[in-house]
Order: structure tokens, then sequence, then C-alpha cells
């Protein structure tokens, strides 16, 4: 077929409505390629290959394949993986993945009204445009066929990827997360979190219901889901108690955003419910009324240390930690971080010099052991990097120039 007559089947295949599947049929024909749609969900939603073993190659990314994004403006719809047989135009090839984009985006219109309107109801329940009233928020879910007179919970999920990843992974990821609430609960929903300061790869969950049991396998149905279906990520989930009356949703996303920041401050990827956070379900007030106070908390105490890590890629923090969980015992804390204790005993006197406080006294172990559970209410993270600083070789410290002050 040329390229003209190819062109023109895709027009009227557009054009009268035929589908999805059939504009990328006389696409694969006009281009002489296997075409795979991908959309932004990781979903496969058309095909067009000569075998099936043509089609495992393509969905798998195999030999010759390339991926292409689906753009409709500066969203991102889908992917077209593509595997040619003979050299297209490029002009040709640009102008048929322009038309299969937006025909995605046509075919996921009411998907893509259904996720807005999704968001809309968790930004309302969870308080991140304000909040609203308890009757709005009842009518906002009724809409979505969920009925919240016994209660509901919220998950928050935190998606770190290792590598660079392929655009929409965010979207996929709201997608996988959705998927694996549902299996537990088929109302639950989840938006990409509006919450001010949230990094792209948050996501909020809702999770109707008022039984223990199916909140907690949501949760942990969500981490199994993501961690099949996104490998090269780490995933944090949290969990909230349930929230009895629909004006309660707040609390319960403030919960499920602490236990999400414990269990990613524990690492590498967990799922934690808010109950199992223990002494940090104190700083929940502190995190939702008055964090700057708990930031300058954390200023004053643990974050010389941060600082002092990502700089000089050593391992201040996670000494600490370590002797702190050793009940302040050297020996053991050296043990368990497979170092000799006089490396300990330097990074401790570290410490002291870069914060003020001594680990050997009662009122400097319990300000640094607040810091630390103010940074992991506040999400942050410390850099981990080797034990290569000054005084790593049995407690020497040989002097390479200046002190590092």
């Amino acid at each position: 077929m040329s390229e003209l007559g190819g062109l023109d089947a895709v027009t009227e295949a557009v054009e009268s409505g035929a589908g999805l599947p059939e504009v990328v049929r006389a696409a694969a024909k006009a281009l002489d390629a296997s075409l795979a749609v991908i959309d932004a969900g990781g979903g496969t939603i058309a095909v067009a290959a000569r075998s099936s073993a043509d089609e495992r190659s393509l969905l798998a990314g195999g030999e010759g394949v390339e991926g292409l994004p689906l753009r409709v403006a500066d969203a991102v719809v889908g992917e077209l993986r593509m595997r040619l047989r003979t050299e297209a135009s490029p002009l040709v090839q640009r102008l048929l993945v322009t038309m299969i984009a937006s025909e995605v985006q046509r075919v996921r219109a009411p998907e893509l009204a259904s996720e807005s309107a999704a968001a809309d109801l968790l930004r309302l329940a969870l308080g991140r445009d304000g909040g609203g009233a308890r009757e709005e928020i009842v009518a906002r879910a009724r809409e979505h066929s969920i009925d919240l007179q016994d209660g509901a919970s919220v998950i928050v999920v935190r998606a770190h990827p290792q590598a660079p990843a392929e655009e929409g992974w965010r979207a996929r990821a709201r997608a996988v997360a959705e998927r694996g609430a549902r299996a537990a609960a088929p109302r639950a929903l989840a938006a990409l979190s509006a919450r001010e300061g949230a990094g792209g790869g948050e996501i909020d969950l809702l999770v109707p219901g008022g039984e223990e049991q199916v909140a907690a396998r949501a949760a942990d149905t969500v981490l199994r889901e993501l961690q099949s279906a996104m490998a090269g990520f780490t995933f944090a989930v949290g969990r909230s108690r349930i929230a009895r009356d629909p004006a309660d949703l707040r609390r319960a996303g403030g919960e499920a955003l602490l236990a999400a920041n414990v269990a990613e401050g524990q690492g590498p990827e967990g799922a934690l419910a808010f109950e199992q956070t223990g002494a940090y379900r104190l700083l929940l007030g502190s995190m939702t009324d008055n964090p700057d106070e708990l930031q300058r908390f954390y200023a004053e105490t643990v974050e010389p240390l941060v600082a002092y890590d990502e700089q000089y890629e050593t391992e201040l923090l996670q000494t600490l930690e370590t002797f702190l969980e050793a009940d302040g015992n050297v020996a053991g804390t050296a043990q368990r971080l497979f170092t000799h204790r006089h490396t300990v005993y330097y990074r401790l006197e570290r410490v002291r010099e870069l914060t003020g406080l001594d680990v050997s006294s009662s009122d400097g172990r319990e300000k640094l052991s607040l810091g630390l559970k103010a940074m992991r209410v506040l999400g942050l993270t410390g850099a981990r990097g080797p034990a290569s600083e000054d005084g790593a070789r049995a407690g020497r410290v040989p002097r390479r120039g200046p002190r590092r002050d």
C-alpha cells in the first residue's frame, strides 16, 4: 500500500468511528509495521501484529521495538510500541502517531472524566482544597456509588523510581494502585495526591467500608500489585484507621500520610498501619496543625547530620539511629553496622560537634531521638553513603587536609 493510500485508510477509520483497534490495524498496514498501543495506566488496548509470537515480542519490548509516547497537547495519554519492517517516511510516521494519540484520547475521555471526578472527591474528603462539609462529601461519594455509612479508610502510597522512568509512570502507578485496592474493596478510588509539597509519586486512595481486615488487605494488595507491575521502583504504603464519620476522613488522611512517612523512613519499602507507628502517633497533631514547629525542631537537632552525610557521603545519621536502637550500646551498634567500635565512637563525637547534643546524656539522646522522629513525620529521608569518613580504620583518624567542620 502506498503511503498516501495508507493515510487515507487510517483517516477513513477515524472518521467512520470504526474504533481504536481498526485505526491501529490501518496504521500498521500503512507503515508496514507491527504496532501495540499501551494506555497511560500500562494496559494494552490495541495490537496489530502478524502472529502471537510477534505480539509477545512487541509487548515485551523485544529486538527492534521502538517505544513512542502518545501525546495530546502536553499530556502523555499512552505509548505506541512499533517494529518497522520497511523504512517509513518520518512525516507519515509522525502523522499516524498523532492520529493514534488523538483516538486514544477520544476513547479514554469517559475514563478520564471519571478519574477527574475521583480526584475531586479525594481532594474534598482529605481537605486538600480546604475540605468540605459532611453532606457534600457524602453526596460526592454517592456519585461514584460509594456509601460511606459504614465508614472508610485512607491509604497513601509513595512511589520512587530508582532510575530514569518513562513518561506517564505516575498515571500508571495510580492505575495499578487502584487495581490492587479494588481487589479487596471493589469501590476503592485512587488519585494522584493534591497535597501541597507532595511529590509526583504520591497517591491517595479511599477504601470504603468499616472492616479493618478489608482495609489491611487492600493496603497489602496495593503494595504487591505495584511491586509486581513496576520493576525498578520502591514503594511505601501507609494506612489509616477506619473513619466512621465522613467528616473524619481528613484526620484519616493525616494518619495514612504519617504511616507512609514512617514506612519510607524505615525503608527500603513496605506497608505500615497507623496503629503500628508507635510513638510517632504523638506527633500527628504537630504534623497536621503546626508543621513549622516540627520543622524547627528537626532543624535544631538532626538536620546538620543530614547535610553532613549528603556532602561527605558519610553515615552519621544511620549510626545515630542504630546507636539509639541498640539502647546506647556501642559494641552492639558496631556489630549491627559491621564496623569497628572505634569508628562508632568517632561518628558519635561528630554528632556531638555538629548538633551540640551529647549521646552520653539522657537529655541529648532524648532530643536526638525526637529529632529523628520529627524527620520521619515530615517525610524526610537522610543520605546514606559508604563508611569512608575519617576514623573508619579502628578509630585512627588520619589527617588528609583540612578538617571537615
